[in-house]
């Protein structure tokens, strides 16, 4: 009996060791997320997990540090996109009484890849539009159209920067046999469509945009550069001046809720064109 105790001992050894190579963290991340849910509950909001993470430092492709891809949890550094991943998944597992350290990356995992499976680089949702797409099939999120106004503007998908720029990418790089996937993904986000709010609409700070937004919905910057189909995430906050940004500010060099409003902030990139609106189910 002692013996089959001690091997089933090592076989469960075995497999946590077998899915710890699947998972790239460091302690702190796990003990912060494990705090933040304890410390949740069923109405905690989006945004009240976003201000857990004001003054982070920002840092750019923390992702892309193993050869093989693996899901990777770092709340030390993060981007624009990993801020609104992180958040995202936090507030499932709080509205879902999800507690532990395994259900924070499962839920992580299914955010991050398309269907919520990992396999392999092609399978992480890189373009946000397709993000937006895959999670919506899931139930997972929402993407809000309407009304008209404020959503007038249509957004014309048209992505190709990864498959024409793959040397900008390690991955691939590393591996060219993925840019024909990654180029077969593009062709097929591109025959969509989105409506979004224009840019010039939030300078007007009305009751109907603040019905159509909420605080706490991602917000999705549209841009006009080639090849590309978002500029920027964040999460809305409303101010008695209007709509503001909390993000992963490169600007800034970390989190911050951007003390000008978003239109002010808009402005200064003449490559944003306005904002799509997605809400956590």
């Amino acid at each position: 009996m002692r013996i089959l105790l001690l091997y089933m001992m090592l076989l469960m050894g075995s497999l946590n060791g077998w899915a710890q190579q699947r998972v790239t963290y460091q302690r702190a991340d796990s003990l912060k997320i494990c705090r933040l849910l304890r410390d949740a509950n069923k109405q905690t909001t989006t945004l009240w997990f976003a201000r857990q993470f004001l003054n982070i430092p920002y840092v750019a492709h923390t992702l892309e540090v193993n050869p093989a891809e693996q899901l990777v949890v770092n709340t030390r550094q993060l981007d624009c996109t990993t801020l609104v991943e992180t958040v995202t998944a936090l507030t499932l597992c709080a509205h879902q009484g999800k507690r532990s350290w395994n259900d924070y990356l499962s839920t992580l995992r299914t955010l991050r890849y398309r269907k919520g499976k990992l396999d392999g680089y092609p399978s992480r949702l890189h373009y946000f539009s397709d993000w937006i797409a895959d999670k919506t099939a899931m139930s997972i999120v929402k993407e809000i159209q309407s009304p008209n106004p404020p959503f007038s503007a249509v957004q014309h998908i048209n992505v190709n920067y990864m498959s024409t720029h793959p040397d900008a990418y390690q991955a691939l790089k590393a591996h060219p046999e993925w840019v024909s996937v990654i180029r077969q993904q593009e062709e097929t986000l591109s025959r969509t469509t989105s409506r979004y709010i224009p840019k010039s609409v939030l300078k007007r700070n009305t009751k109907a945009l603040r019905q159509a937004v909420h605080d706490g919905d991602i917000i999705a910057i549209t841009c006009n550069k080639k090849g590309l189909d978002i500029a920027h995430l964040g999460f809305a906050v409303w101010k008695k001046d209007g709509l503001h940004l909390l993000n992963a500010s490169q600007i800034h060099k970390k989190v911050v809720q951007e003390p000008m409003t978003l239109y002010q902030y808009l402005q200064k990139h003449p490559s944003h064109t306005g904002i799509r609106i997605i809400r956590i189910n």
